[in-house]
């Protein structure tokens, strides 16, 4: 069974888009190699909104301290919630302390190897897809990801 992942985490005021941009940036090639490894990422957003906006997107060029910037990780996933965020603190740990470096909160976090169990309890908490309104979500198809590739 597929889940849904929609992890929003506000940037610490004062931070500028690009400094997200950059960060985030050089972080994607190892991302994208761990959810290919992992094997059970169906899909995999990674979103930067900006809370003043009417339309939510931020000024991607903008050298400005903002206040209202949220990083967004949007994931759909195979399996339980625990051995899912498992997998990725293994593998991206690093990254994850890089992220979290931006984040609101994120301090106490890290490093994430020696505080998984609070990260796993702050993912959950700010996993909108977990909260009501917003826990509609709808499959296609049951299959996992490793059926998926099996079958092509």
């Amino acid at each position: 069974m597929t889940s849904p992942l929609t992890l929003l985490m506000p940037v610490l005021p004062g931070t500028s888009a690009v400094t997200v941009v950059a960060t985030l940036t050089t972080l994607l090639p190892t991302i994208e190699a761990a959810l290919a490894s992992i094997g059970t990422v169906h899909y995999a957003r990674l979103v930067l909104l900006d809370r003043s906006q009417p339309n939510l997107q931020p000024d991607l060029f903008s050298l400005l301290p903002s206040d209202n910037l949220v990083i967004g990780i949007i994931t759909s996933f195979d399996g339980d919630f625990g051995p899912y965020i498992h997998d990725f603190t293994v593998q991206l740990s690093a990254e994850f302390d890089k992220t979290l470096s931006l984040v609101v909160g994120g301090a106490a976090l890290t490093p994430v190897v020696d505080h998984e169990a609070e990260f796993e309890a702050f993912i959950a908490e700010n996993n909108a897809s977990q909260h009501i309104p917003n826990t509609y979500f709808f499959a296609a198809y049951q299959h996992t990801v490793q059926d998926i590739l099996a079958a092509i």
